[in-house]
């Protein structure tokens, strides 16, 4: 079995996305993505990194005193460690979320674990990514993120939420693209469609701007 992980970087941070968003968490971003989203901001986790066993990981996740742990990247699927790594965190009773780019199968990870699934729309350049027998591994806990850069992918994500009837499966997440749409035009959208989601924002960047290790 791998018992290590070619980490990108380890911190303590608020969580910024999700409907955790607010809660103290430890980041565990390891290395490596098999995408290139155009709005992607965590190109510097695509390459490079430390590997790490999961007993340093452990040590110093306990270190910070936090129960609540997000596995991301880059794509963690891409390692074979993460799903052990996963199991380990929960068998000290950690909650786990595991953000991953919906390209990869989600079920290998344990069940338990709380999925943060993304769907790449159209103008991330990846709109043919998302793997969608990861549909029906989906569980209530999880939740599903679409990141919107235009209207465009407005339309083409409530297209394909209403196809896989995904609000009465998951949580379903829109967020826009920094600097492509505006919060306030997404939230009109949302209000004109009446769309049963919920509009996501990056608390972490309102807080801190774009910065690493937040």
């Amino acid at each position: 079995m791998n018992e290590s992980l070619l980490i990108c970087e380890l911190f303590k941070s608020i969580q910024g996305e999700s409907t955790h968003a607010g809660r103290v968490c430890v980041f565990v971003r390891l290395s490596g993505c098999n995408l290139f989203c155009s709005y992607c901001d965590t190109s510097y986790a695509r390459y490079g990194g430390k590997v790490m066993s999961f007993k340093a990981l452990l040590e110093q996740i306990e270190a910070f005193s936090c129960d609540f742990v997000e596995i991301t990247g880059g794509e963690p699927l891409l390692q074979q460690g993460t799903a052990g790594f996963a199991r380990q965190l929960l068998a000290l009773g950690k909650t786990v979320l595991v953000e991953t780019n919906g390209s990869l199968d989600i079920g290998v990870l344990p069940d338990e674990c709380i999925r943060i699934v993304d769907v790449k729309s159209p103008s991330s350049g990846e709109e043919h990514s998302f793997l969608e027998r990861n549909i029906s591994r989906l569980h209530r806990s999880d939740e599903i993120k679409f990141v919107l850069g235009t209207k465009e992918d407005f339309d083409w994500a409530l297209a394909f939420i209403e196809r896989h009837n995904l609000p009465d499966k998951v949580t379903v997440l829109f967020s826009p693209v920094a600097g492509k749409v505006s919060p306030a035009d997404l939230a009109q959208w949302i209000l004109d469609a009446n769309a049963p989601v919920r509009l996501q924002l990056q608390l972490h960047k309102i807080i801190w701007g774009d910065r690493r290790g937040v």
